[in-house]
């Protein structure tokens, strides 16, 4: 049955989880309109001996913080609180529900980001950051999963939950044991419990910007404590020895905010984004007419104050491929000239010329105009070199790609598919569609054909693959919510002792699969099979 919290909130699904409890989905029955809720429980807290205040009272302040400190800043950039209270046993409080994907998302379906685009996310987190120092606040939890890049292409902080306030008579409510930060974003200064301020939040966006760069955090390690180590003892790798193309002055600001000690880092927001301001995107003559597939952050800064376009109904799927010829050509297309128009006409327009045209659209990150080409190319290049031919492999690999960057899963599935049917078996690119049809086939809800794709790609992955974890921890959770909770536990429960033998024990996968194996538990003796 479905819970209704503060007596309008009709929760919908759990969307996140942390210290300060859980985040929902939910719709404003009386205002109609879809918000985010945090739940709050203290009745379980212990009373710690030899205090005044028990667990739940620091934890009910520390929380009423959390909502005044949100109410009060008033920002594009930030997330706005709508409403708090309780609820039987539980806080709660409630947000606008943003559109759109996290940043951790972003970087990890995209890889490295494009210069500018990780120069616009930056520019717009120092807008963020100005607002929230400005009220006299350090956020203290900056990090890729704490921003979600809307389908405009805007940036929105969340989560002010563990945020410090800068007035001296304030009271710094951090509960024992509690994460104060994230290990892979956190300053030396915060790693070593001093008293964090504006300048720590700068050393997150450094550890950002370099990950949105090269595709990874600047002090990676198997354990948190060894990653709060290396922030505390290690200097970062500069970017241009990891991507040649990061402009000079990017790279040093990025190793100015990674500064050890906070005064050798810029001084307050409006200072970084000064750097930056160079390297933003310029603003366009260009009339916006549609969203990208995958959300751009630096739109706002091509098409500021546009109009958002009107909905564009989803272009059919292309017809499916005609049958081989009897005969296939056995060259491939001539090379293709440069592309001389980004508009060149279907009739005049040789296949090589358009396939060139869509590399030159795929390097551009123009999504829509990808999907769009590739439509119109696979049924012709199919139809004149046939369908296992490489150049309508790469083509189709390249929709189904940009298909699965914008969730467009039910489009998606049947490229996959004939990738998969058409494959050579001794393909290196096959383990990557069968990954990529089973993640489709979740989240179509179709749980018994992901997990047989799954089985297929455990079987054909060799036993150093890095996406064997991956596998078989999906396969484990398939078979429980399939109704073989005991066979899905026995299966999480020898990958964690692997993982942990290989990991560590706070490795983040160790720490997931223990979530899984918990979760199930509460189910192993009862007939209701465990929902991912």
């Amino acid at each position: 049955m479905s819970r209704v919290v503060g007596g309008r909130y009709l929760l919908d699904e759990k969307i996140g989880q942390g210290g300060m409890g859980q985040v929902w989905s939910a719709r404003d029955q009386r205002l109609e309109r879809a918000v985010a809720v945090k739940l709050l429980r203290t009745d379980t807290l212990p009373q710690p001996a030899g205090r005044g205040d028990s667990q739940a009272d620091l934890l009910r302040q520390r929380f009423l913080r959390e909502c005044r400190i949100g109410a009060g800043l008033d920002h594009p950039g930030l997330v706005t609180v709508y409403d708090a209270g309780t609820d039987g046993e539980e806080l709660y409080l409630v947000m606008q529900r943003v559109p759109g994907l996290s940043l951790a998302d972003l970087v990890a379906e995209e890889g490295p980001l494009p210069v500018g685009q990780a120069v616009a996310v930056a520019g717009q987190l120092c807008a963020a950051l100005a607002a929230v120092h400005g009220a006299r606040v350090v956020h203290r939890d900056l990090k890729p999963s704490n921003v979600m890049i809307r389908p405009d292409g805007r940036a929105v902080l969340l989560d002010l939950g563990i945020a410090t306030a800068l007035d001296p008579g304030a009271t710094r409510l951090t509960l024992t044991g509690s994460p104060i930060g994230s290990p892979a974003y956190m300053a030396p200064e915060q790693a070593m419990a001093a008293l964090a301020d504006r300048r720590s939040d700068l050393y997150a966006l450094g550890c950002m910007l370099h990950e949105m760069l090269a595709g990874a955090p600047p002090f990676p390690a198997p354990t948190a404590l060894a990653v709060l180590r290396r922030q505390v003892d290690d200097p970062p790798v500069p970017l241009r020895r990891l991507r040649a193309e990061v402009p000079a002055a990017l790279e040093a600001l990025v190793l100015r905010l990674l500064a050890k000690r906070p005064e050798e880092r810029p001084a307050d927001a409006a200072e970084v984004h000064a750097v930056l301001l160079p390297m933003l995107p310029a603003p366009t003559d260009r009339v916006r007419t549609r969203l990208p597939a995958v959300p751009d952050p630096g739109d706002p800064y091509r098409y500021p104050h546009h109009p958002q376009p009107a909905p564009v109904l989803a272009a059919p799927p292309p017809p499916p491929a005609p049958p081989l010829p009897a005969a296939p050509p056995p060259l491939a297309p001539p090379a293709a000239p440069p592309l001389a128009s980004p508009a060149a006409a279907p009739g005049t327009e040789t296949l090589g010329a358009a396939c060139a045209r869509l590399s030159d659209l795929v390097d551009a990150g123009r999504h829509t105009e990808v999907l769009d080409l590739s439509a119109r190319l696979l049924p012709r290049a199919a139809a004149e070199q046939g369908e296992d031919a490489p150049l309508v492999r790469t083509v189709r690999a390249i929709r189904a790609r940009t298909l699965l960057a914008g969730r467009r899963w039910a489009e998606a599935l049947p490229e996959l598919r004939r990738l998969t049917a058409t494959a050579d078996p001794r393909d290196p690119a096959l383990p990557d569609h069968r990954r990529h049809t089973a993640r489709c086939l979740e989240h179509l809800g179709r749980p018994a054909e992901a997990l047989a794709e799954y089985q297929a790609l455990l079987a054909a992955l060799p036993a150093d693959s890095p996406h064997r974890t991956e596998a078989r921890e999906r396969a484990g959770l398939l078979l429980a919510a399939l109704g073989h909770t005991e066979t899905g536990w026995q299966h999480l429960l020898e990958l964690l002792l692997e993982t942990e033998r290989r990991q560590g024990p706070h490795h983040p996968d160790v720490r997931r699969l223990r979530t899984h194996l918990e979760q199930l538990g509460r189910h192993r003796t009862t007939t209701n099979p465990y929902a991912t």
